[in-house]
């Protein structure tokens, strides 16, 4: 165990400030200045600096510490130029850095942690960080502190570790005393640390507690927020992005003639690069990709994890698709090494996303530690508008309750009267937005819809054992962020503005309004697909604006590209079976097989040039996440609708019959 007990700046090592003038941190790169708190206020830092901007997809395709170093912060740009050029930040002196509100929203890519610390960093000061960022930090032993941390450490301080730490629950202290996971792990093994237990007694537990309590190791309890335990894992997946990692870090770890105690519990998907070779800007890193793909076949073929590659030219489809498609079951425990694992929670399971660290740590030990968040319930009553889908749900959530900063590092319930109006696939869109409202996960109540699909789609399944497993709150269960009541039929379809998924419109789309208050705005690429709206139902809404469409004699414009894809070759069969793909054609939308692509940036449907304009059923708007175009996100039938007109618009019934033939 390490026994530093204070930590203090190293002579001659500097600290970063990530300032909203850009010019200031150019002129810190460059040696030329030096500041502290005196000279920048917290309200000049870079709030919500999400992963994508501190690694790039395209940084991610290398798995190794110094490559990855090297382009930290390549997608933080000004303009089209890096403000952090190639190796600025490995060449430098920096041991610290310190940015705004909300550090490390969006995916969960352990390489955004590993770019700093790989180039020296081994402070990170914020004002607040997102839950899988942090858990991040931690298990690869960087250490986590607010600004009168870096104060005293400015000052020349000698600060107690315990200040870095101020509200961490016991096992996670013992991991940052440890200096991160793995050391964690092998004290544990050696005997040299003892775990505490929580000792918390009967009480009612919303869903999330119940998820973890059930899943304790070493039997079932009662938990409650704030508790630290050690939880078993019930399924876990890896995909090409990321297996490269998880592979290195269980070599190093164990050696490598290292085993899987249970691969049956986990799985590797061939999805989320598979059209990475058809992306312009993709062409230099082909070689890295093929890379990734190949370690990752080395890792199914070492361990005997379930096998999810590309067969016959053709991927079986998004990871979360798929999963919740062939395996994951209601209280299930899931684990994966992706933010969008939350789309479990539709199938009333606890699931969230993990780095490759973790990931690595619990498919080796068969369990990992967790901490017992706080829960907040969304109670659903009434029933959508025509027009109005699930992701309007989340667009509003995000508008309303996320900017306030209610939702981060809690579980998300959704439960009430009015989830019996939406389907399974609709309500896996709320538990995939989860990640966008940085909460640690989503959960949907079960009922009699969630096993009837669940049996429709594995017809051999005991629907007693999963009613059994099923979990839902018991009255008078605690939510510390409280309960909030959506009525559901007051809401209209709504789009986030560029730049972050809370940027909503309307401002209040309970009061009637409608998205036309953002103007005129003409579209280039309408996308249809990913996780979260490539779905059976997705492509249901998608054909039914089209066969509308078709019908008054319309079709997409010339001078716009309408691209749908399938979320799994079961979306796509379903497509078949219903007469979707005439519909598709007829309307001259570009037909893409499964897998994942523009919402990564690796795929058709990505911009190409700063003044394209984009409206996507993805999940996620920041800045470059999709090419370097304005991307607004929208639901199924809005991107649909604007398609076919050549503009953002909302989908009403019957619209296309006033447009001229």
């Amino acid at each position: 165990m390490a026994n530093e007990r204070s930590v203090s700046l190293t002579p001659g090592k500097r600290v970063l400030f990530l300032t909203k003038d850009y010019d200031l941190i150019r002129r810190q790169l460059a040696g030329e200045i030096n500041l502290t708190l005196d000279d920048v206020a917290p309200a000049d830092l870079l709030d919500d600096i999400n992963t994508d901007v501190m690694t790039p997809a395209w940084v991610c395709f290398n798995h190794e510490p110094d490559e990855l170093a090297k382009n930290a912060y390549a997608g933080l740009l000004e303009g089209s130029e890096r403000v952090i050029p190639e190796r600025a930040l490995y060449d430098a002196d920096f041991e610290v850095i310190v940015s705004g509100e909300r550090k490390g929203v969006g995916s969960s890519r352990e390489t955004a942690v590993q770019c700093e610390k790989w180039s020296g960093i081994r402070i990170a000061i914020a004002d607040s960080f997102a839950p899988i960022h942090a858990r991040n930090n931690i298990n690869q032993g960087v250490l986590m502190g607010d600004y009168e941390v870096l104060r005293r450490l400015q000052a020349g301080e000698a600060v107690e570790l315990d200040a870095f730490m101020p509200d961490y629950d016991p096992i996670t202290r013992l991991i940052v005393k440890c200096g991160g996971l793995f050391p964690f792990s092998k004290a544990l093994r050696r005997e040299e640390i003892e775990l505490p237990r929580p000792d918390t007694g009967e009480r009612p537990m919303n869903m999330a507690e119940k998820a973890i309590a059930h899943h304790l190791l070493g039997g079932q309890g009662f938990v409650k927020p704030g508790d630290a335990v050690l939880a078993q894992v019930d399924a876990g997946y890896s995909h090409e992005f990321t297996t490269a990692q998880v592979h290195y870090f269980l070599n190093e770890e164990f050696g490598e003639d290292y085993s899987l105690p249970n691969p049956a519990k986990f799985a590797v998907f061939e999805d989320h690069l598979f059209y990475a070779d058809e992306v312009k800007k993709m062409a230099p890193f082909i070689d890295k990709i093929n890379t990734l793909r190949r370690l990752q076949r080395e890792f199914q073929q070492h361990t005997g994890v379930r096998d999810y590659s590309v067969k016959d030219s053709m991927s079986p489809g998004i990871c979360h698709q798929v999963a919740r498609e062939e395996f994951i079951e209601p209280g299930d425990l899931v684990l994966a090494t992706d933010s969008h694992t939350t789309m479990g929670g539709g199938s009333n399971s606890y699931a969230y996303g993990v780095g490759a660290t973790e990931y690595a740590h619990l498919a080796q030990a068969g369990f990992t530690p967790m901490t017992v968040p706080e829960s907040i319930r969304f109670e659903l009553v009434g029933e959508l508008a025509e027009g109005c889908t699930a992701k309007d749900v989340m667009l509003y959530i995000l508008m309303k309750w996320v900017r306030e900063g209610e939702t981060i590092n809690r579980a998300m319930e959704f439960g009430g009267p009015g989830l019996k109006c939406l389907s399974m696939d609709e309500r896996a869109t709320l538990a995939n937005m989860a990640t966008e409202c940085s909460a640690r996960a989503g959960m949907v109540e079960c009922d009699e819809v969630t096993l009837d699909w669940i049996k429709a789609k594995r017809p051999d399944v005991d629907v007693e054992a999963l009613r059994a497993r099923a979990i839902a709150p018991d009255p008078g269960a605690e939510y510390g962020a409280g309960v909030h009541t959506i009525d559901m039929s007051l809401l209209r379809p709504m789009v986030a503005d560029p730049g972050d998924p809370d940027h909503g419109v309307p401002s209040d789309p309970t009061n009637g309004a409608y998205i036309d208050e953002i103007g005129e705005v003409a579209i280039d690429i309408a996308y249809a697909g990913s996780c979260t709206a490539g779905k059976e139902d997705d492509l249901d809404m998608y054909a039914k604006v089209l066969r509308e469409a078709v019908d008054a004699g319309l079709r997409v414009p010339d001078t716009v590209e309408f691209f749908i894809q399938f979320g799994s070759i079961a979306v796509k069969e379903h497509c078949e079976r219903a007469g979707h793909m005439d519909v598709f054609q007829a309307a001259g939308a570009k037909i893409i097989n499964p897998g994942c692509g523009a919402c990564i940036g690796c795929g058709p449907g990505v911009s190409e040039t700063r003044d394209q304009v984009t409206v996507s059923a993805i999940n996620r708007n920041y800045t470059g996440r999709s090419g370097p175009g304005r991307l607004y996100l929208a639901s199924p039938l809005t991107v649909a609708a604007s398609a076919v007109l050549g503009k953002i618009v909302a989908y009403r019934p019957g619209m296309f019959a006033k447009q001229p033939a």
